[in-house]
């Protein structure tokens, strides 16, 4: 991953090749992909043949965890360096902006309000699910695959609601096709989870749907 981002980063960057900011931003983002894999694998990081032992105030902190934090944090301040001042234009520009404050708003009510409707349209089908014994091979299956549908339909919210409102239904598409191949219910589920996974969906794509074309026709665009 650092090898693909120290690459990548190298080709963005050969137009400014000659301006410090560009390899500042280069470097951050070389440090935040190895902070990364510091963090998160640090059971895969190569060996050097020796070890090292850091005094902690929190406790026994594997040293790959502390090279993490560590590259981490160099790695927000070059960033903080290199784009604060335009994060901070950027930003401010954002907090007056009537048409960020709808969007905003819009999505805000897609991803959370569209939980509880995600909820009772599934609803039916889990007091099915509950009703079946504890030792039913289908109760098993349904509970297992319904496990963690609330991360996954608050990802599949925001995706939807961002790409209506910027006005590509065909992205939004794509997201549902994507999720349905990853997600989607296979015949070892059982037809409850089949069951789920259709009115869950449904649920997230009308939400998504409806607050998409409110803030696109509250900010004076075509609602699709």
């Amino acid at each position: 991953m650092v090898f693909v981002t120290a690459i990548s980063g190298g080709y963005v960057i050969g137009p400014y090749w000659s301006q410090g900011k560009a390899w500042l931003a280069l470097l951050a983002a070389v440090l935040l992909a190895a902070s990364v894999v510091f963090l998160y694998n640090s059971s895969g990081v190569p060996s050097a043949g020796l070890s090292i032992t850091i005094p902690s105030l929190f406790g026994s902190v594997p040293t790959p965890a502390r090279i993490g934090v560590a590259m981490f944090g160099a790695a927000s301040v070059v960033a903080v360096w290199v784009a604060g001042a335009t994060t901070t234009m950027v930003s401010e520009k954002l907090l007056l902006s009537d048409r960020a404050t709808v969007v905003l708003a819009g999505g805000l009510v897609a991803v959370f309000a569209g939980g509880p409707l995600a909820m009772a349209a599934t609803l039916p089908v889990r007091r099915q699910v509950n009703t079946l014994q504890s030792t039913d091979p289908q109760r098993q299956l349904a509970e297992e695959f319904m496990t963690g549908s609330r991360s996954i339909g608050i990802l599949e919210r925001a995706l939807l609601f961002a790409f209506l409102a910027a006005g590509q239904p065909d992205a939004a598409a794509l997201a549902l096709t994507a999720k349905s191949l990853a997600r989607g219910p296979s015949s070892d589920h059982g037809r409850y989870a089949s069951e789920y996974f259709l009115l869950g969906t449904l649920a997230s794509v009308i939400a998504s749907l409806a607050m998409g074309m409110a803030v696109r026709a509250a900010i004076g665009l075509s609602v699709l």
